[in-house]
């Protein structure tokens, strides 16, 4: 999920975010209430912990810490919009993909 962050942010590029609009079945409460990086952060740790084992929470947790650091440099404020948009709908999906192999 968040290892495709980086990768789906080149996919974004010309997507255009509200932020009144986020995902309809976002993996956790409180989704639609990301707005900045670190709130960002704290939310994808959160959904980490509600992932089946260890090793998976571990890999997830590695792979936020590493795309916050490769971003980390970001200012422009329309495309920190778009990578919080796409990292909770990547959240999304992956919380859905784990929940369907249980």
């Amino acid at each position: 999920m968040w290892e495709a962050l980086s990768s789906s942010i080149n996919r974004t590029r010309c997507s255009v975010f509200s932020r009144d609009r986020q995902p309809a079945d976002a993996p956790l409460p409180g989704a639609e209430l990301v707005q900045t990086p670190l709130q960002l952060y704290r939310y994808l740790l959160r959904c980490c912990r509600q992932l089946p084992t260890k090793g998976i929470q571990e890999h997830y947790r590695h792979a936020v810490r590493q795309s916050f650091r490769v971003h980390s440099d970001e200012d422009n404020p329309e495309r920190i919009q778009q990578i919080i948009k796409r990292a909770i709908e990547d959240a999304d999906w992956i919380m859905n993909k784990y929940k369907k192999q249980n």
